[in-house]
Order: C-alpha cells, then sequence, then structure tokens
C-alpha cells in the first residue's frame, strides 16, 4: 500500500467506510491505522518469499488461529482478532510506589489487597493500666556515693549489644522492624500509620498540637495529680490563695501549657490559678499567640543566662542555673508543684541510636527537676528507648529521689515509635547531692564532647543489676513496650502493604477516650477580636456603668465623721497617684496581650489605648492606678512604672462584682501574682494593693513597713511605704503614699473615699451592685 493509500484510508470518515477502517480510528487514530498498514505490508512480504520455509508455516498457523477465532468472534474486526491472538493474561494493575524508578521492589512492602491484620495481637485498651515501681524505702544517695558510681567508656555509635535490660529477640526485633521502612517514603508511612493507629483520630482537638492531648491524657490516667496536685494525705497543695505553679521545659511551642491552663481555669469556674515557667531554645520558641485555649499570659518563658535574650541552651550549665534561680525567686523559694519536659530532636537516618544521642538531653531535663520541683512536687518527662545503663541510670536516680515512679507510655503516644514517659511522684527531700552530680556530669560530658570517650554509666551496672526489684521493673518494661512496638510497627507495614485498610475503631475510640479524660469535643477556633467600646458592653452584660463617670467629691475632715459610722465598716488601701496624674487612677480593660485600654470617662466610646508597656489576658476590667516605684536612694536610686490593682471586676472572663471585697483581693492578688513578669523588664509589673482594715490601720503604717527616704533630687528625707521587701536594697521597691482610699466592706453603698494629704477626703459613689452578696 502506498503512501497516496495511506493517505487516503486516514482521511476516510463518511458513512460508506468498511469496518475495518472504521475499526482502525477507534482503536487509537492515526497511530493504530499506520500500526494495521504495516502489519499487512509485513504480512504480505512473508507471503511473497514462497517456498516452504519457517515463514510459510508462521503464517499458515496464524491463519489458522485467525480463522478459529473469527468464528467464535465474528463480531470483531479481522485487525482486532489478529491482536487478540497475542493476548495471554490481563494487564496487571500497576504496584508502583510514589515517583521511585520503575521496577524498584521494596522488601517486606510489596503492594498487595485483601491482607488481614489479626487484632488479637495487639491490645487496646482505653483505661491504661499504670505499672509503679516498688516504693524505695532509701534515701537519695549523697554525693561521694555518686562520684564512685560513675565510668567513662569509648563513645558508642550502636545500640545492638544494649542487652542488659531487655531480651535479646526484643532488641533484635524492634531494630529489624524499624529497618523495613528505611527506604519508604515519609509521606507513605504517616498515611499508613494514621490509618492503623487506633487512637490517630484523637489529633489535637482544640488545642495548637498533639502533645497538648497526651499531656491531657497522662494527666487524667493518672488522677489528675499534674492539675490537681494533693498530697499522700490526699490534701491539695495548691492552698485557697495560692497559685499552682508549674514548669514546660524543653516543649515548645507550649500545647503541655494550654493544656494545664485551660485545666486551671476549667476547673477554677473560669479564672487561671496558675503560673508557667517555660524553658526552651530561643531558635524554637513558645508559640504563645497559637495559645487559643487558654491565657498566654499565665505564662513566662525564660531563656537562662540573660533572661529573656538568653539562648535558651538547656545544655549549657548557665543556663541552667540562672533558670532554676530565677524559679526558686519568682516562688519565693518553694519551687514548682510539678514540671513537664518533652524534648527532642531529629535524628533522621539514626532513629536507632536515638536513645545514644539524647543521652545529655535526658540528664539536663531531669537535672532541672531536681532544682525547680518542691518537696512533694511532680515530674514527667519524655524518654525514648531506655536500653543503655546511662539512660537506666538516669532512671534509677528518679527512683531515689521520688517516692513512686513509673515508666509508661498513654494511648497519645503512636504505638510503632520508641517514645514513653516517665512520671515522678512526689519528690523526697535532700536531693541537693544528686543535683549537684548530675551539674557535674553535665560538664562532664560537655568536656569530653570532642573526645573519643564519653560517659558510659551514672550508677554503676553491678548496683542496678544488684536492685532487684528495680531491675525486673525495667526489664519488663522494655520487653512490653519493645513487644508493643514490634506489633505495631508490623501493623504499619502490612497498611502500607494494602492501602484499602483502615482502623475500624478510631471513631468509637475517640469519643470514649475524650469522655474519660473530661475534654470536650470541638474543634480549634481562633479568637475574635473586638473593639474595647464593643466589649466593655458585652462584658457589663447590660449594667450601668454611670458610676464610672463620676468625679470624685472633695470632703473635708467635718464631714468625714457623717461618711464613716464605724471603722469597722471599711477595708483600705494606700495611694500613690498623685491629685495632678489623677486619671492614672481609672478602669483599665484587658483584651489580650499588649491590648490594653484606659476609661477617660466620657461615654461609652471613651476607651483609649494605654501607653504603658503591661500585658492583661482578654475579658479584663480592673479599678487600679499607674504609679511610679522606686528602689535605692538618693543618687543610686532607679524609677518604675507599675500597675497597683485597687479593685477587680472582671478577671478574664470572671466575674466577681458580687463578691465581698477581701474575696475580691485574694483573686487579685493571684491575678497579679501570675501576671508579674520579673523577667520581662520591658513591661510594667503588676501588683496588688494591700488590704488593711482601718481599725488597726496604724499597725500596718508603721516601721518597717513605713519609713523615710532620701529621694533623688531632693534634700529632705521623704515618708515612703515599702511594696515589695527584698534581700537586698536593690530588691526592695517602695511608693510615695499620696492618700488613704476607703472601701466599704458592709451592705450598702459602696464608698469610696480619700483621705488626703491635706487634710481632705474625697468620696466616690460606686455601683451598690459590687456587694449585694457582702455580708
Amino acid at each position: 500500500m502506498d503512501k497516496r493509500c495511506e493517505k487516503h484510508t486516514l482521511s476516510e470518515s463518511d458513512s460508506s467506510a468498511s469496518e475495518e477502517e472504521t475499526s482502525c480510528f477507534s482503536l487509537g487514530g492515526r497511530k493504530r491505522s499506520r500500526l494495521s498498514i504495516d502489519l499487512d505490508d509485513r504480512e504480505s512480504s512473508d507471503n511473497e518469499d514462497g517456498g516452504g520455509g519457517w515463514g510459510n508455516t508462521k503464517t499458515s498457523t496464524e491463519e489458522t488461529k485467525v480463522s478459529s477465532s473469527a468464528a467464535n468472534n465474528s463480531s470483531y474486526s479481522s485487525f482486532a482478532q489478529r491482536m487478540m491472538v497475542s493476548l495471554v493474561d490481563p494487564v496487571e494493575a500497576s504496584k508502583q510506589r510514589g515517583r521511585r524508578g520503575l521496577g524498584l521492589r521494596l522488601e517486606g512492602l510489596e503492594a498487595s489487597t485483601n491482607l488481614d491484620w489479626d487484632t488479637n495481637l495487639e491490645s487496646v485498651q482505653v483505661e491504661e493500666e499504670i505499672l509503679w515501681l516498688p516504693h524505695c524505702p532509701d534515701t537519695p544517695p549523697d554525693y561521694d556515693t555518686l562520684l564512685l558510681w560513675s565510668r567513662d567508656d569509648k563513645k558508642k555509635q550502636d545500640i545492638s549489644d544494649e542487652t542488659n535490660f531487655c531480651e535479646v529477640k526484643i532488641l533484635e526485633g524492634v531494630l529489624a522492624a524499624k529497618s523495613v521502612f528505611d527506604q519508604l517514603d515519609g509521606k507513605e508511612l504517616q498515611r499508613g500509620r494514621s490509618r492503623s493507629n487506633p487512637f490517630e483520630t484523637l489529633g489535637k482537638l482544640f488545642f495548637q498540637n498533639r502533645a497538648a492531648l497526651k499531656m491531657a491524657n497522662m494527666d487524667a490516667v493518672f488522677d489528675y495529680m499534674f492539675t490537681r496536685p494533693k498530697n499522700e494525705a490526699g490534701e491539695s497543695l495548691v492552698g485557697p490563695e495560692d497559685l499552682l505553679y508549674f514548669a514546660d521545659v524543653c516543649a515548645a511551642p507550649g500545647g503541655f501549657s494550654e493544656y494545664v491552663l485551660w485545666r486551671r481555669k476549667t476547673d477554677s469556674n473560669g479564672f487561671c490559678d496558675a503560673k508557667g515557667f517555660g524553658f526552651t531554645l530561643r531558635e524554637n520558641d513558645f508559640k504563645l499567640h497559637d495559645f487559643f485555649a487558654a491565657p498566654a499570659e499565665f505564662f513566662e518563658p525564660h531563656y537562662g543566662t540573660n533572661g529573656c535574650d538568653g539562648d535558651g541552651d538547656i545544655y549549657n550549665p548557665d543556663n541552667i542555673k540562672n533558670f532554676v534561680d530565677f524559679v526558686q525567686k519568682s516562688t519565693k523559694g518553694q519551687g514548682i508543684h510539678f514540671m513537664m519536659a518533652d524534648g527532642g530532636f531529629s535524628v533522621e537516618g539514626q532513629e536507632n541510636i536515638q536513645e545514644i544521642l539524647s543521652k545529655q538531653l535526658y540528664l539536663c531535663q531531669f537535672l532541672v527537676a531536681l532544682g525547680i520541683v518542691r518537696t512533694d512536687g511532680h515530674f514527667v518527662c519524655k524518654l525514648f528507648d531506655v536500653f543503655t545503663t546511662f539512660s537506666v541510670g538516669l532512671v534509677y536516680l528518679m527512683y531515689r529521689c521520688f517516692k513512686y515512679v513509673t515508666i509508661h507510655k498513654p494511648n497519645t503516644s503512636r504505638p510503632a515509635n520508641s517514645e514513653r514517659y516517665i512520671i515522678c511522684k512526689w519528690k523526697r527531700e535532700s536531693t541537693e547531692d544528686v543535683y549537684k552530680y548530675l551539674l557535674e556530669m553535665n560538664e562532664r560530658l560537655i568536656g569530653l564532647s570532642n573526645s573519643p570517650m564519653d560517659v558510659s554509666e551514672l550508677v554503676a551496672l553491678e548496683h542496678l543489676k544488684a536492685e532487684q526489684e528495680f531491675f525486673d521493673y525495667i526489664y519488663r518494661s522494655n520487653n512490653e513496650l519493645g513487644y508493643r512496638q514490634m506489633i505495631s510497627l508490623r501493623k504499619i507495614q502490612v497498611f502500607c502493604q494494602d492501602t484499602q485498610m483502615i482502623e475500624p475503631k478510631q471513631s468509637e475510640l475517640r469519643l470514649e477516650c475524650l469522655n474519660l479524660w473530661q475534654l470536650p469535643d470541638r474543634t480549634r477556633t481562633a479568637p475574635q477580636r473586638t473593639e474595647a467600646k464593643v466589649k466593655f458592653i458585652e462584658l457589663i452584660e447590660g449594667e450601668n456603668y454611670e458610676y464610672m463617670s463620676r468625679a470624685p467629691e472633695d470632703l473635708t475632715i467635718a464631714n468625714l465623721q457623717e461618711k464613716v459610722h464605724s471603722s469597722y465598716d471599711f477595708r483600705c488601701v494606700l495611694l500613690a497617684s498623685t491629685r495632678d496624674g489623677r486619671k492614672d487612677r481609672a478602669f483599665y480593660l484587658g483584651l489580650g496581650g499588649r491590648n490594653v485600654f484606659r476609661w477617660e470617662g466620657r461615654g461609652v466610646s471613651s476607651w483609649m489605648r494605654l501607653d504603658t508597656k503591661l500585658e492583661l489576658p482578654p475579658d479584663t476590667l480592673v479599678y487600679a492606678e499607674i504609679v511610679t516605684e522606686h528602689r535605692g536612694e538618693h543618687k543610686a536610686q532607679r524609677k518604675l512604672n507599675t500597675l497597683h490593682l485597687i479593685d477587680g471586676l472582671i478577671l478574664n472572663g470572671k466575674d466577681i462584682r458580687n463578691l465581698h471585697i477581701v474575696e475580691r483581693h485574694i483573686y487579685l492578688k493571684k491575678f497579679a501574682t501570675a501576671l508579674n513578669k520579673t523577667g520581662r523588664p520591658d513591661l510594667a509589673p503588676i501588683r496588688c494593693k494591700q488590704l488593711f482594715k482601718l481599725e488597726t490601720i496604724e499597725e500596718y503604717l508603721a516601721p518597717p513597713r513605713l519609713h523615710h527616704r532620701l529621694m533623688k533630687g531632693g534634700q529632705i528625707p521623704k515618708r515612703v511605704f515599702v511594696e515589695v521587701e527584698g534581700d537586698t536594697d536593690r530588691d526592695t521597691f517602695y511608693t510615695v503614699p499620696t492618700a488613704l482610699l476607703l472601701l466599704k466592706a458592709t451592705k450598702g453603698h459602696l464608698i469610696v473615699e480619700e483621705l488626703c494629704g491635706g487634710g481632705r477626703v474625697e468620696s466616690k459613689s460606686l455601683n451598690p451592685m459590687n456587694l449585694s452578696k457582702a455580708g
């Protein structure tokens, strides 16, 4: 067939076209037509070869097949019939994974369908079992004994021989199971893991990340020992006028802390009575702007040396000491109620030796805990594998420093990884020597960082094996967690092979867990931004706010007796703002962070943004004054602008208007203490005024609380009032009092009266609803 014939055939498209030509078009257009022509040409040339060679025999055989096939497939064209002769099996579905080279086969991860997973291999329980280490009767070891236990050895880059604290087959099985996924793409592994993990759909709920759910999980499993701490007698460790102090170390972006603040705010009927301290790398900082579920203003990050300007490197001994001193000073030497640590870093390509790479991180987190957790306080820290003598030695030291210790893997920790948590309950007294020892061992690790040697043991292996109950617990824990990990890795392997498989219990388990952990099933939403005037109207809920605009009334000594019938009816506070600066004593509205506004007394729209740098949580309305505090004397004197809380209406959404003045001040004290950030010199401190009984005022306004100081630029000493007592003159803050403010403490109209230095009394009538429930 020549080219002209080919061209004519390809252009044929009318109804008179032959069946064969039509079939050629349906099989792919121009290219398919050329293929049929080429086949016809080759067949013709074969027939022209003549003779009885192999070509004639083959042609005869093909013709026989075609004629036989045509009898059964008379509806197909001759070309289609010839094509079907060579078809033996259907084309197999592609098992290609991602964008890998065509034909690449991954051993153990070949795509497959209709695979089965034996659910009896894994144990899935919503109510988790806790296995505590037996109580250790021994006291914490002394420093000299500890030094005898330490041992150096060559650096290790292999963990396969660490079988002192587990069965050999468990360690081998875990390492082998992990290696199956070395060639698997990260997204494929993530999809397989997500479909196979029974608790995967718990996600992060309304918090910023999954870490918050881990803390919620552990808090609930351990009977809220972290957010509702109790002593051995079952009594709360947080008094009615105290805050819950906690620390979040190596745990950015802050999911743990967001949960704790949310839980305390929920448990306290809307008032967050907690204060958190954060310590993490500055380059991986806390994301306080993502605290949607809780007020970030109650959390203060610190970065060791240089405070808020430090680097937050927990390996640095100076940073550790500085952070410990900062926390102790901020808690008046008491320490925190509990510490959380969730440190980790990428070990891509070195997953099998993650424990070895994390040894210094383990040590430093444990070290910080011993430095800041108070007696009877708690500690929780993330670990990975616990196979090496070094890691087991750290656990043993916690076993000696706390009354109860357990190693637990919560449901929210993905079952296929090595992650687990050590939970330490009720810190003992006299742990200073262990703290000192770990501090020295950290410096030893730093000194050996460029050496082929390393600290291999913190506690002698012989001693660990001699502690039979402790040894048995660690051995059993490693075996059980290792077996669970092997099963979970095998499950992921099956789910990666069959992409149609999914864990059927995910939805059911999610609801059961949220119910057990007392968490509402709601999604994460960002808080709405509202104008000050709109938020103010929302907070007062239709209350008449005219009293906020009334100007103070000057009174004389002559009519003071008319206003004050009985000294027992009043409480009083000292004011420090001048008459010229009366605008500094006003109502303040907090919308979150630096969004603070002051009432100018000209109607609902008279909220003006505050120039003074301070932070108030959202939904806050207080009566306060901005005053100048002093420290030092004469030429060495320094000034500091501060916000002094006089009274409160609403504190971070907690309405306290109907409480007695004494109760309101209890809330205000906790509120101010939680918000005050001594590590942030750029922010104005927040303090609560000291409330005195009017009938015993002489006892309070006397030395050493009230005395004289020589002011900078002045020749005559002035009478000052000490606001904050310090260990040194530099740490002591005082103000120059200008008036005495009286607050009604019994039923009736609340009269605010100022007894001024000039012998006048000012009276300001506030809303009588403020004391509608006062006795």
